[in-house]
């Protein structure tokens, strides 16, 4: 785990060269950044906001200590008074944010944050790293949740997720949308998340027989008792369980489930959960796991497979079919005049904003975006969540996040909640922010057209 003491240097080196010129040139006027998803990516009808309270602790925490000051002394690149100013730089600006496990869609604002422009600056890196992360894996979370039609789904990723802090947001995230619970033990501990988890098949392979394990296992945990079917032979391995639950049984303690991680689930689903039934135990739930991800389980799911719960590792932990979101943080206010950026398939919008979502009847109906001083129809999203530095209030209970995820994801059309070729949710651009960006572009583009013609000051 990083060290909390040097976190202001998890930044990208531009964001501190950026600051020295800035410093050096007296630019000290506030700014507003504000942060995204760009653009519509393939299968993704939605996303889910996580990670903003990361962000704000960071951003309450801010503080470049003594040992990060000497080592940016040793690089030789930054001058000595701008390494002073850096020694009692805090962060003292504001931050509008969508609460954590609301729903959001492409290119609307995540987070705003107004600032002197060197503080807003500098944590650009540390809030895309955090909330980009969160958010892609609690859209991955509630995927999966969603396709699994109402069937549990476990988080399984920690060794494969890309390191400790990664492993960790991986759980929180994916409880929030609405995972039931987790393997990592320290997320349970620190996040209050349930704890799940069976066997490996190393265990199985210690002992000479696989129902010697299964005894073993059944007798150190008689309450709560799963078995891995697949070390050896699946099938063979559903009778030893059987033999298992018989034993369990006589004790007056039931086989609580068992889990099939290879093979041809959808066969083997079918087969085993007969071995089960007529053997008189109906009520032995059946895991499926090993590399799945939505696309499998929602294939189950139309297959109506006979399986109660999936465990999901790699595949949600890394978001494998998309391991990335453009998400982009952009100025879009300084010194008070909007600004906005034109490249080709990366322009921005300018001014602080605001997003206004509209329902009709139990539906979600559409979002507008439109500036932050505007009073339009419908609930506005972003909440003043910071203030002059300071957070605004205790943050939310994981578990108040997961509900306020479930409430929105119900209101949800199914069409847009489908894990291929999703419909796209409508969202629109106010008429006062096409104006300001219409606006914003005639007075960038005559500046251009200036020097163009040869006058440095545009004029």
């Amino acid at each position: 785990m990083e060290d909390p003491r040097e976190l202001a240097l998890l930044t990208d080196l531009y964001e501190l060269t950026m600051a020295q010129a800035y410093f050096q040139a007296g630019r000290d006027e506030s700014a507003t950044f504000s942060l995204f998803v760009r653009g519509n990516i393939k299968n993704r009808g939605y996303y889910v906001a996580a990670g903003l309270e990361d962000a704000l602790d960071f951003l309450a925490a801010l503080a470049f200590d003594g040992a990060s000051i000497d080592y940016l002394r040793s690089t030789r690149i930054f001058a000595d008074d701008f390494l002073d100013y850096l020694k009692t730089l805090r962060f003292t600006g504001s931050v509008r944010g969508l609460p954590e496990g609301r729903l959001f869609f492409a290119d609307e604002p995540i987070l705003e944050v107004t600032a002197p422009i060197i503080e807003a600056q500098i944590v650009e890196t540390f809030l895309i790293n955090q909330i980009n992360l969160q958010s892609m894996i609690a859209t991955k979370a509630a995927r999966c949740v969603a396709a699994a039609g109402g069937r549990g789904v476990v988080d399984f990723a920690l060794r494969r997720t890309h390191g400790i802090d990664a492993g960790m947001k991986v759980a929180r995230a994916s409880y929030i949308a609405g995972c039931a619970g987790t393997s990592n033990v320290l997320a349970g501990k620190r996040y209050a998340i349930p704890v799940v988890g069976t066997m490996a098949h190393s265990f199985v392979s210690s002992f000479e027989r696989e129902i010697d394990a299964f005894r073993a296992y059944a007798q150190s945990f008689p309450d709560g008792c799963v078995l891995l079917l697949d070390t050896y032979d699946t099938i063979a391995g559903a009778k030893n369980a059987v033999a298992i639950a018989h034993e369990l049984a006589a004790r007056g303690k039931k086989l609580r489930g068992a889990r099939i991680d290879s093979g041809d689930l959808a066969v083997l689903a079918r087969e085993v959960r007969r071995i089960f039934d007529d053997a008189g135990f109906p009520e032995v739930q059946l895991i499926a796991s090993g590399g799945l991800d939505e696309y499998d389980i929602a294939e189950f799911t139309a297959k109506n497979l006979p399986f109660n719960a999936y465990g999901v590792g790699t595949q949600m932990g890394t978001s494998g079919d998309q391991p990335w979101l453009d998400t982009a943080y952009k100025l879009v206010a300084a010194g008070g005049r909007p600004v906005l950026k034109l490249s080709r398939g990366k322009a921005s919008m300018p001014g602080a904003k605001q997003i206004f979502r509209r329902r009709e009847g139990d539906r979600l109906k559409n979002d507008v975006v439109g500036l932050a001083d505007e009073k339009l129809e419908g609930e506005p999203l972003l909440q003043t969540v910071m203030e002059n530095g300071r957070v605004k209030g205790p943050h939310p209970a994981l578990a108040e996040i997961r509900e306020r995820f479930r409430a929105d994801f119900a209101l949800l059309d199914d069409g847009v909640k489908a894990v291929r070729a999703p419909r796209r949710f409508p969202v629109e651009i106010s008429a006062e922010l096409r104006r300001l960006r219409a606006r914003t572009v005639r007075r960038v583009r005559e500046r251009i057209d200036g020097l163009t013609l040869g006058n440095p000051h545009g004029r």
